[in-house]
């Protein structure tokens, strides 16, 4: 659906170009045209104000004319294929939810009649950190289509059997046992198949709801989207004290990222340096 979404703008500025045309100059205007709207007319709904989209939006559009280009010259249609030039790649985001602010954000979920899928959702997030569409995508039982939790042996399968593995690492979790809890009852009580329903049907989106809660929760205009979900839960683990290596493996995140932006909420970062440090200068 992501690459959906990009392929519009991009042919929206690429369309009429030739393929020779996408040089870093191009590349740099497309970046230029896409922005958003900030505010409209409550009304007409006209957009009266717009804003420049994140760089990071850009790249993954972006990324996504090149992975086309990629495509077309492995399939012999393309023989001299130019380079698709990226902004910049932005500072990893640092925003997580403390545990105010995600039990506001939880409590805002559950008060709403009409977002208790929500709340399902954010529990698996904090407890899991799995990402958006994979908790989107769970069932009670396997199935091809995405990931599923099995409640008796209390274990999470964030990808289906039918699907491919991306960069985007979807390893299999053991689910904590405050969380087994929950989904056991879901399940008992459940209309349907998926984890994440309303009214017995899976959920495509959680958009509309998501904005509800952050607004009730005083949380509007912070930064807090979904993923923050996923951030939070890898900072409150490492606040505890998790092993890096093995909090690798159980969120899907590559041990570089781990130490680039997550390890400095470890209690025990840079213990060893300190300790040596101090050791060299104990005379001064």
């Amino acid at each position: 659906m992501r690459i959906a979404y990009a392929i519009v703008p991009l042919v929206q500025y690429f369309g009429d170009l030739t393929l020779s045309a996408v040089t870093r100059e191009t590349c740099r205007g497309y970046g230029r045209s896409r922005t958003k709207v900030t505010k409209r007319d409550p009304k007409t709904k006209e957009p009266l104000e717009t804003a420049p989209l994140g760089v990071g939006t850009i790249r993954k559009e972006l990324g996504v004319l090149a992975a086309a280009i990629s495509y077309c010259k492995e399939e012999g249609r393309v023989v001299n294929p130019p380079k698709v030039h990226l902004p910049e790649k932005p500072e990893p985001k640092d925003r997580w939810l403390t545990r105010s602010e995600a039990a506001r954000l939880l409590r805002a979920a559950w008060r709403n009649p009409e977002a208790t899928h929500l709340a399902k959702f954010i529990l698996i997030g904090l407890y899991t950190g799995t990402r958006k569409t994979a908790i989107l995508q769970l069932r009670f039982m396997p199935h091809t289509g995405g990931g599923h939790v099995d409640t008796e042996r209390g274990m999470m399968y964030r990808r289906g059997a039918g699907q491919v593995e991306s960069k985007k690492k979807r390893p299999p979790a053991k689910i904590a046992p405050r969380l087994l809890g929950h989904l056991r009852a879901w399940e008992r009580n459940g209309k349907g198949r998926h984890v994440i329903e309303f009214d017995g049907n899976g959920v495509g989106s959680i958009k509309t709801a998501w904005a509800t809660a952050v607004r009730e929760a005083g949380l509007e205009g912070t930064g807090v989207t979904p993923h923050t979900l996923r951030h939070t839960a890898i900072t409150w683990a490492m606040q505890a004290g998790a092993d890096i290596y093995e909090a690798a493996g159980y969120f899907g995140v590559s041990v570089e990222t781990m130490f680039k932006v997550y390890a400095h909420h470890h209690p025990d970062h840079q213990e060893n340096a300190v300790a040596a440090v101090g050791r060299g200068g104990r005379k001064l």
